[in-house]
């Protein structure tokens, strides 16, 4: 599969976004991050379930038929591309409307999306990663936390951060100073037995790995896993740490400052049962 950058609007081929657009102008949309396999998008459901909640907290008009129709359009493309892996990003703003913030009473949303062909093999676990510290902290809004919202802003500097310190990620935190995540992904640490991972329901992103291995994955892996505030000092004191996301599935973290980790045992056991599960 070539390298070059496929893009749809509502469906069909294209290359340029119809202006205006409240998704450019005000941030009003949605967005979710698909992993693609030989055109099948893997945990499908998981996303749009995601998606849907957003369309509700945001107020769009039903569209979820609509949006599943132009993913499966882009799916069918890539499917007859040939094999191989892609990374897929889809779009949904509330379209164009009159300026100014309030949303029309009507609208028509829009649906863009955009797939690129991934360098790397996502069944072979990367190696571990170096962490940092965001000086940024996250807001708390607790009417947008867990959605994946036009907003990433507070991620973009964050990843900015990331590059200037020279490390593969940033750790994250909260107005209060909670860890929450890191700038691209979910945080899990192995407390004692338990496996632990900060609550999205003031700020951070309720991600569909996240979801998957506290119900699916880690059960298989008989450990024990539960959503609670987390502190630096527990990073610190963690018996192992690693990170998750769509495109990666999990990653463990060798180094968050001074705090180094050298056994990766749980998240190797774990990407295994992910690896198969996504198989």
């Amino acid at each position: 599969m070539s390298g070059e950058t496929l893009v749809w609007l509502d469906g069909q081929p294209s290359t340029a976004l119809p202006l205006p657009d409240r998704g450019l102008e005000f941030g009003d949309g949605l967005f979710e991050t698909l992993l693609v396999r030989d055109g099948a998008a893997l945990y499908r459901d998981a996303h749009l379930l995601r998606l849907q909640r957003g369309i509700a907290a945001l107020y769009f008009p039903a569209c979820l038929p609509f949006v599943e129709r132009c993913l499966q359009v882009a799916c069918d493309d890539i499917h007859g591309r040939g094999p191989g892996w892609m990374a897929l990003r889809l779009t949904l703003t509330r379209g164009s409307a009159p300026r100014g913030y309030a949303p029309p009473p009507e609208c028509t949303p829009r649906v863009l999306i955009q797939a690129v062909p991934l360098a790397r093999d996502p069944a072979q676990m990367m190696p571990p990663a170096s962490l940092g510290r965001a000086t940024i902290a996250l807001a708390s809004q607790p009417a947008l936390a867990g959605l994946k919202h036009l907003n990433r802003l507070e991620q973009v500097l964050a990843a900015r951060e990331a590059r200037e310190q020279g490390v593969d990620e940033v750790v994250l935190c909260g107005q209060a100073g909670q860890v929450v995540g890191v700038a691209a992904g979910n945080l899990f640490l192995l407390l004692d037995d338990t496996l632990v991972t900060p609550p999205v329901d003031a700020c951070g992103v309720a991600g569909t790995r996240r979801a998957l291995l506290m119900e699916r994955w880690a059960p298989t892996a008989g450990v024990s896993v539960r959503e609670a505030t987390v502190s630096l000092d527990d990073l610190a004191r963690a018996r192992e740490v690693f990170f998750s996301n769509a495109l990666i599935g999990l990653r463990p973290v060798e180094r968050i400052g001074d705090q180094r980790w050298v056994e990766h045992q749980l998240c190797n056991t774990l990407f295994g049962i992910y690896r198969g599960d996504a198989a």
